[in-house]
């Protein structure tokens, strides 16, 4: 919730409390507009001016019963998804051919590219499907209505699949490249095996919600008799003369559909970040300059001897472990005190990385020797240290 109100800031500045007024009661008016127009097209229904009732239950169960879903919707539904499927996957394939294509060194290869994906994205889907229709059709090829919905599909959207490849492309970092032909590989490599992979990745979000525009496009199909949803919805109107009826249930499959599909366009983006963002930490108080006396790496060591001398009953002050440098986050100091501060002269500076804790200033406190102490004299530094301290 957090992040969609940060994204919706940048575009404008958040209303103040009458900003929200206002749009409350915006909202309110636009709500009660709405409802008068909905009832008002019911009441257009129930009592039309020339026909039967719209609303009559007697219209409706046909398009609800079993038979009509099991005889009509489903087996239209199949087709509409056959057709989807293979569009999508041809789609992809023709996508990549061609949008790689553009991208290549070779000029004849980019020109050639260019004319066919520019020629598919210029010509309507529906004028490809009826000429492709009536071309299979005079070769004697059968099926013709299905292949010829699948090839326009393929086509038109094999061409939008290859502007985005060529823009993922476009929009990579030219370090990348520039960084491959330093390290000894060709134009053509880098663009293979460095920056269409990373573009292909990235215009999976947009390549689903093409998928959307693909199952929708599958509809212009009736009108070359592909049996597919819609076509099997008239069909069934035709039968019962409850058209409406028939395509409103038809209406609502391709809603849940397309907002299936919808809802997965927005998941995987986010599904994408979690997979290819490293996570990060971040540090609790930023670092202080070298040998501040409020470094917070050096009051976390003085600290705990401190508390270590108290308990132990020492009276003299006793020094806390020598520690050099402040790059190190205050939940590190443990680990890093010993990585930085290791001091060869001191056994209470060698602390074990993985406890944490001073097993040779721990074993001169049980003693009662005084773990922590160090002499004033350079010459007294051994393992009796600790007594002539305490003494």
């Amino acid at each position: 919730m957090a992040s969609k109100n940060n994204e919706s800031s940048v575009l404008f500045d958040q209303p103040g409390p009458k900003g929200r007024r206002m749009i409350r009661i915006a909202n309110w008016i636009a709500g009660v507009i709405f409802a008068i127009v909905v009832v008002l097209i019911l009441l257009r229904l129930h009592n039309p001016p020339d026909g039967e009732n719209q609303l009559d239950w007697e219209l409706w169960r046909p398009a609800l019963e079993g038979e009509a879903w099991t005889d009509f919707y489903l087996p239209g539904l199949w087709m509409t998804i056959q057709a989807s499927i293979v569009a999508v996957i041809g789609s992809v394939v023709f996508g990549l051919v061609f949008g790689v294509g553009r991208l290549l060194p070779n000029p004849l290869a980019r020109a050639v590219s260019a004319v066919v994906v520019e020629f598919c994205r210029a010509v309507p889907v529906l004028l490809m499907m009826i000429f492709f229709w009536r071309g299979f059709a005079f070769a004697g090829i059968g099926n013709s209505s299905y292949w010829a919905v699948v090839l326009a599909l393929i086509l038109y959207n094999g061409s939008v699949v290859a502007e985005l490849v060529r823009s993922g492309v476009g929009n990579l970092p030219s370090g990348q490249r520039e960084a491959s032909l330093a390290l000894g590989l060709t134009e053509t490599q880098s663009l293979m095996q460095i920056e269409v992979p990373q573009a292909i990745f990235a215009m999976l979000p947009a390549a689903v919600t093409q998928l959307v525009v693909v199952l929708k496009d599958t509809a212009l199909g009736s009108i070359i008799m592909y049996t597919d949803l819609l076509q099997e919805s008239r069909r069934l109107g035709s039968m019962y003369f409850n058209i409406l009826q028939t395509l409103v249930v038809a209406a609502v499959i391709y809603f849940v559909i397309c907002w299936l599909l919808s809802r997965l366009a927005e998941w995987l983006p986010e599904k994408m970040r979690s997979r290819t963002a490293a996570p990060t930490e971040a540090e609790a108080v930023a670092p202080i300059a070298i040998m501040d006396p409020s470094n917070v790496n050096q009051i976390a060591v003085a600290k705990e001897v401190e508390e270590r001398r108290f308990s132990a009953g020492a009276g003299e002050r006793q020094y806390h472990v020598h520690h050099r440098g402040s790059n190190a986050s205050i939940r590190e100091w443990r680990r890093t005190r010993y990585m930085q501060g290791y001091d060869e002269t001191h056994p209470e500076s060698q602390v074990d990385p993985l406890t944490g804790e001073f097993p040779a200033a721990l074993r001169s406190q049980r003693k009662g020797k005084g773990g922590f102490g160090r002499s004033e004299s350079k010459g007294s530094e051994s393992k009796d240290g600790g007594k002539d301290t305490a003494k």
